[in-house]
This record gives C-alpha cells, sequence and structure tokens, in this order.
C-alpha cells in the first residue's frame, strides 16, 4: 500500500498508468465500444472523406469507414505487437544477459559482441530489412521487433548480472556448493527483476511507435487491417483538407507511447533504489 501511495502521489506516472489502463479496456472491448466494426472493415464511397460529425465523430477515412471504430480497433492491434513483441524479446534477451553476465569465457563474450553488432545498428533500419525479407503483415512486424529489441534486454541484463556476481552473497553460494543454474535464476534473476520491468514497461511505447512507423512505411500491417501507422500513410495524399484522417490515428499513437513512458518512469522511481534516495 505503501508503494502504491507514492506511485499515485507522482502526478505524471499515475496520468500514465490512467492512460495505459483506459488503452488496456479499449482493446479488451474494442468491438463493443466500436460505433461500427463491421463497417469499419468495408468501403463505403458515399461517405468518403466526412468530416468529424454526430454520426461519425472521428469523421471517415478515404474509403468511407468509420474512423472512431478504426482507431479503437487499432488499440487492440497495438497493444498485442507491443506485449508479444516485449514478452519475445525477454525470453530472448534475458537468458543471454544471464548467462553472459555470470559466465566469464568464450561464451560471455561472444553473445555480448553478438549483442554490441546488434545495438550498433538502428533499430528502425534493422526491422524494415528484416520486414523486407518476408511478406509484409502483422505478425512479420512483431518477429522484425522481437528480433531487434532482445539486445537492450541482454545489454541491460548483464550489466546487473556482473554487478551481482561480485556480490558477497554470491561467492557464498559458490562456497557453499549451490550450482551455476539455481544462482542464476533463483538469486541472480530476482534482483534483477527491477530494471527488467522497468525496460519492458519503457519498451512497450517504444514498440507501438516503432510498429507505427513499420506500418506507415507499408511494413507492417496490411489493408483493411485497423492501423493507426496505415492510417496516417493512408491520409498523406488528402491533407490538409481532410486534416481529421490523420490527426486522430496519430493522437491515439501519441498518447499511447506519452502513456508508457510516463508509467516507465514512475515504475523506474518506485522499484530502482538508487534512485529513490538520490531524489
Amino acid at each position: 500500500m505503501l508503494v502504491l501511495r507514492k506511485f499515485l502521489h507522482d502526478i505524471p506516472a499515475a496520468i500514465g498508468l490512467a492512460v495505459v489502463l483506459f488503452a488496456v479496456f479499449v482493446a479488451i472491448f474494442a468491438y463493443q465500444l466500436a460505433p461500427d466494426p463491421i463497417g469499419a472493415m468495408e468501403s463505403n464511397i458515399l461517405e468518403r472523406l466526412q468530416p468529424p460529425s454526430d454520426l461519425h465523430p472521428f469523421g471517415t477515412d478515404h474509403l468511407g469507414r468509420d474512423l472512431l471504430s478504426r482507431v479503437i480497433l487499432g488499440t487492440r492491434d497495438a497493444l498485442k505487437v507491443s506485449l508479444v513483441t516485449v514478452a519475445g524479446a525477454i525470453l530472448i534477451g534475458v537468458p543471454l544477459g544471464l548467462i553472459a553476465g555470470y559466465r566469464r569465457g568464450f561464451l560471455s563474450e561472444a553473445i555480448m559482441r553478438l549483442t554490441d553488432v546488434m545495438l550498433a545498428v538502428p533499430q528502425l533500419v534493422l526491422a524494415l530489412a528484416l520486414a523486407q525479407l518476408l511478406k509484409p503483415s502483422l505478425e512479420t512486424a512483431m518477429m522484425a521487433l522481437t528480433f531487434t529489441y532482445w539486445p537492450f534486454f541482454a545489454r541491460t541484463v548483464y550489466a546487473e548480472s556482473r554487478r551481482l556476481r561480485a556480490s558477497t552473497f554470491i561467492e557464498a553460494l559458490e562456497g557453499i556448493g549451490v550450482g551455476p543454474a539455481r544462482i542464476v535464476f533463483f538469486h541472480i534473476l530476482p534482483n534483477a527483476a527491477a530494471p527488467i520491468i522497468v525496460r519492458a514497461t519503457i519498451g512497450m511505447g517504444f514498440i507501438i511507435l516503432t510498429a507505427a512507423l513499420l506500418g506507415f512505411l507499408g511494413m507492417g500491417a496490411t489493408p483493411p487491417e485497423p492501423d493507426w501507422g496505415l492510417a496516417v500513410a493512408e491520409s498523406r495524399q488528402f491533407l490538409p483538407e481532410a486534416w481529421w484522417f490523420a490527426t486522430f490515428p496519430g493522437l491515439a499513437i501519441f498518447f499511447a507511447v506519452l502513456g508508457f513512458n510516463l508509467l516507465g518512469d514512475g515504475v523506474r522511481d518506485i522499484v530502482d533504489p538508487r534512485l529513490r534516495r538520490s531524489r
């Protein structure tokens, strides 16, 4: 309760939590909240590019589809991509970071040199290259983003594992004959959980933004899927007259990324005792 009270007293973090919870609620009940979930996938040329009105609060797109419905339905895919990508990156990066941080020698060096090479290439460029090798789709975007995001977790866990490896309690565990696997997964991993949680929370917003960029460049979701980045890309030729076409999907991206970033900063302040003492 003390931690929750401290978290809620952090206004930016509380705002971020509210935005994230709202996005999750919208994603879960997307088909119930969308005014026209069926029509959001079908063309209606007679109502194309209608400005915001009582019938269409966010207006319609170039095919006459209700933009509010497509923004709401797009929330589900945006959170799905971010969750799957971050989960996949954790499953790959955390074990590699633990092994490289605890072990010494060739294996540790090989893992970290591979991580350094991956981090040296801009993530968007690498994701675009991988997406071009496969058929553009939401699944392709998730695979490309997972493959390019795991080094961030590996580097974070490696640094924490190295720090903990030199701790007295690890030397004591080794001295009484505790096996390496038990030390790594039952003692080092729990103590490295805080930076993993922070990286995952902030990474959710980063992945949403990168996935939107892939959709904007035609390497993510494909029509008629309701994707925020794809909607912004489709709106370019109708600006500035149909301003609503790009504005509302763009605002959805902005608030989703902002919410996760604010939440991540708040979580970092709570779970990182070194940062908490410095404030």
